[in-house]
């Protein structure tokens, strides 16, 4: 028996000619979206004063200097509650208003990237902004980054969808406007840039590269109005030789540091993951979870406050960077105390339902590794290495190890330092970092939350736009189904009133499938010369089978290591049958989809 399977989809035409926009709107578009997420990143760093100077110190301030130890709170113990509270009103904002404004950011963005056509919604600019700065402006250990990126991001996407651009339009804006967000918070332009090419982009051509560069510059030199031109940490004059890594000492130095932070960043993703699972499987719901989360955040604040005059975990931590930078902490027990903490404090945070990235916390954990390895390394040479130069190179080694953004790291620590005599060793130490956490685990803080949801990013993800597409989008939608046994010729008989010139054929018995026919032009003259050709004679028995939301990269390379032709499209879970099917990939699809993205 044939049945005939033709289905259409309901595919967003968002890629039709006039919502495409010329390269002069583009670019003038991206500088609106760069001013605006420098504007953005004014207000949000000024709620987080405000929210820390009435929470921690008790007072209705703007002035708030991060790059500052935090005093001790004159609320005492009591302090313990703030992070608290903090957590409870950022849980009820996200959960009644923005969901997706969840977590540490930059995971959401790339999502709507591969998987959402580019778009997020305009609240979630509003709702990260509040949610963010209540976690971070009352304890919790996350950084003022990841929140950035995404206010930036969701102006991109509310830009274009307002306008009606395209897909493509709209995921270049959408990664412009986050690239802006790094550039106005770190004041590190071309930080701004390499993140966004390394982190997001599908496809690195002139018609994205440009609008990245202009959102980038725009949005630093709005950032440079409000927060001066200084760069984000201030480095002294160094009084012992730089670590040059071109002697044998240096590269001893250099290939430890890169060895223990790429350990390091490997903990960081796994403990993170962790924590972000284990939080929603405890009883009670989500408030019960932040309370139990960030309690442990109040304890660890007061403790630290007790031992040392300083609570050091809260916040962004760029207080303990600038003294690690200035030589002012060279106790190796402290350093390496307040990297396990930190780690632990940022995951537990992100995982019990606080807002905000993991940047900052990253930053913090080279810096106190580097640190530590450097004093170390002092005592035996103290003319051959620097521990303020350790914490540099050891900053841009879990940054680049943490979060993929390899060139990203290397450059943004320049920038955020003005220290160019780095830049060997720290290409040498983020390149040894990084190939170690990629030997542990292949995710990156980033990408390891995408896969516990089942949404693969693309390792190699920048030659075309075309590999943002889900399967569901290209597959062909109409296809014979064909019970084992048919005659070909048959077949070819009912195939008179299809659309399609030829057909893939799916074979199967008692619903089950077990065989599939791509569209062979060399099939159709053979029941010619044998009518009693089964179609099971030419039917590949050993079936592709992909899920709708596959993205084409991921596809390609089944297809490639399968020697496959074409592949079978199903939805649900268990051993799928005929009527899960949803269509086919074959290769003309493909070709049409890479010509169609190419235009």
């Amino acid at each position: 028996m044939i049945k005939r399977k033709h289905r259409v989809e309901e595919v967003e035409e968002d890629e039709a000619d006039n919502g495409n926009r010329s390269m002069l709107v583009m670019s003038l578009l991206a500088i609106g979206i760069g001013i605006l997420t420098g504007l953005g990143a004014g207000i949000f760093r000024a709620l987080i004063a405000l929210i820390y100077n009435i929470f921690y110190l008790g007072r209705f301030s703007f002035d708030y200097d991060a790059n500052l130890l935090d005093p001790v709170s004159p609320w005492g113990p009591w302090i313990i509650l703030s992070p608290i509270i903090g957590g409870i009103v950022a849980v009820w904002l996200v959960r009644n208003f923005a969901p997706e404004a969840k977590g540490h950011g930059v995971p959401e963005v790339m999502d709507a990237i591969f998987y959402k056509g580019g778009n997020i919604r305009g609240a979630v600019a509003v709702i990260k902004s509040l949610a963010s700065a209540f976690s971070i402006g009352t304890g919790a250990a996350v950084g003022r980054e990841g929140p950035i990126i995404q206010i930036g991001a969701a102006l991109g996407s509310a830009f274009s969808r307002m306008l009606g651009l395209t897909t493509t339009q709209k995921i270049t804006l959408l990664s412009a406007g986050a690239g802006a967000g790094i550039a106005a918070t770190f004041n590190t332009p071309l930080g701004g840039v390499l993140f966004a090419v390394e982190i997001l982009l599908p496809e690195i051509s002139n018609r994205t590269f440009l609008p990245v560069v202009l959102a980038c510059g725009a949005a630093t030199y709005v950032g440079r109005l409000i927060f001066g031109v200084a760069p984000a940490f201030v480095v002294p004059d160094l009084t012992h030789a730089a670590i040059s890594g071109v002697t044998i000492w240096d590269i001893g130095v250099i290939a430890a540091l890169g060895g223990v932070c790429g350990i390091a960043a490997w903990a960081f993703v796994k403990g993170l993951a962790y924590m972000e699972d284990f939080f929603p499987t405890l009883p009670g719901g989500a408030y019960v979870q932040v309370v139990l989360g960030m309690s442990v955040i109040g304890l660890m604040m007061y403790g630290f406050t007790l031992a040392t005059g300083h609570p050091y975990i809260n916040g962004v931590g760029y207080g303990m960077i600038q003294s690690v930078l200035d030589g002012h902490m060279i106790g190796v027990q402290l350093l390496l105390l307040l990297f396990i903490a930190k780690l632990a404090a940022t995951s537990i945070s992100l995982g019990c339902g606080a807002s905000g990235g993991v940047f900052s916390p990253l930053l913090f954990m080279g810096a106190a590794l580097g640190g530590a390895i450097g004093v170390v390394a002092n005592m035996f040479s103290p003319d051959a290495a620097n521990p303020t130069v350790a914490a540099m190179i050891g900053m841009a080694a879990m940054v680049g190890a943490g979060t993929g953004g390899v060139m990203t790291a290397i450059v943004m620590i320049f920038e955020m330092t003005l220290d160019y005599s780095i830049m060997v060793p720290c290409i040498l130490t983020v390149a040894i970092a990084s190939g170690v956490r990629q030997a542990l685990i292949s995710d990156t803080v980033y990408t390891i939350k995408l896969r516990h949801r089942g949404h693969q990013i693309p390792q190699d993800r920048h030659a075309n736009l075309f590999l943002v597409e889900q399967t569901k989008n290209i597959m062909e939608t109409e296809f014979l189904v064909v019970e084992a046994g048919s005659r070909l010729i048959d077949i070819l008989q009912n195939h008179a009133n299809c659309t399609s010139v030829m057909p893939p054929v799916v074979v199967s018995r008692n619903s089950h499938i077990v065989g599939l026919v791509p569209p062979r032009s060399s099939l159709w003259p053979k029941p010619l010369t044998d009518p009693n050709l089964m179609v099971d004679e030419l039917a590949d028995l050993d079936v592709l089978l992909v899920q709708e939301n596959d993205l084409l990269g991921r596809l390609f390379f089944r297809m490639k290591w399968h020697n496959k032709e074409a592949a079978i499209v199903v939805t649900g879970d268990g051993v799928p049958r005929v009527e899960d099917i949803r269509g086919i990939v074959t290769k003309r699809a493909i070709a049409n989809t890479v010509i169609a993205s190419s235009s």
